[in-house]
């Protein structure tokens, strides 16, 4: 198996889906912690997004993780101190807002890092918090992420993709803002 980043959350070109696990909400107070003994104050913003967010809510088990900083684009005040903790820039987005993610030194999550003020972070919060607040937007997500786990994927992204169609009509429910083109 490719052990590219792309590729930790296949198994044979599938996607597992897991059932909720308590563990996950722990995992991200102990990052929490870290990262905000590696950065300090230049944390303006950590959070604790996507499915794995969602109490009862099955997910991949890749935890996902919200840092805003003052700037994104601006590596050099964050990234050796994120490499000094051992986390490991995976992805660079220069193009869809100055997005970074990492990869954690011992568990499988995704630390995506945003700049103060970008859109998409309250995406993220209000996708996170309709899934929370209500039973049925759970459901349907959960069963489109339940279908598309029986297929073969290439890539991890695929499957994101696969997804965004029920995403766009849960984040419209919810009353975010549509995302930039």
């Amino acid at each position: 198996m490719d052990p590219s980043p792309e590729h930790r959350n296949l198994v044979n070109g599938r996607v597992h889906i897991s059932d909720y696990d308590p563990k996950w909400p722990y995992l991200f107070v102990r990052e929490a912690e870290r990262v905000r003994a590696a950065l300090g104050d230049r944390v303006l913003l950590f959070e604790h997004v996507g499915s794995t967010a969602v109490p009862g809510l099955p997910a991949k088990p890749c935890v996902d993780l919200l840092l805003v900083v003052a700037d994104s684009a601006d590596e050099g005040a964050y990234l050796p101190d994120l490499y000094s903790v051992g986390y490991m820039l995976v992805i660079r987005e220069p193009a869809w807002y100055e997005h970074r993610v990492f990869k954690g030194p011992d568990v499988n999550l995704n630390l995506h890092v945003f700049s103060e003020g970008c859109p998409e972070v309250e995406r993220m919060r209000m996708f996170r918090d309709h899934l929370i607040a209500d039973a049925g937007a759970r459901e349907r997500y959960v069963a489109v992420k339940r279908e598309l786990s029986e297929r073969t994927w290439e890539k991890i992204q695929d499957y994101s993709e696969a997804k965004s169609a029920v995403v766009r009509e849960l984040l419209a429910e919810a009353g975010a803002p549509a995302p930039e083109a």
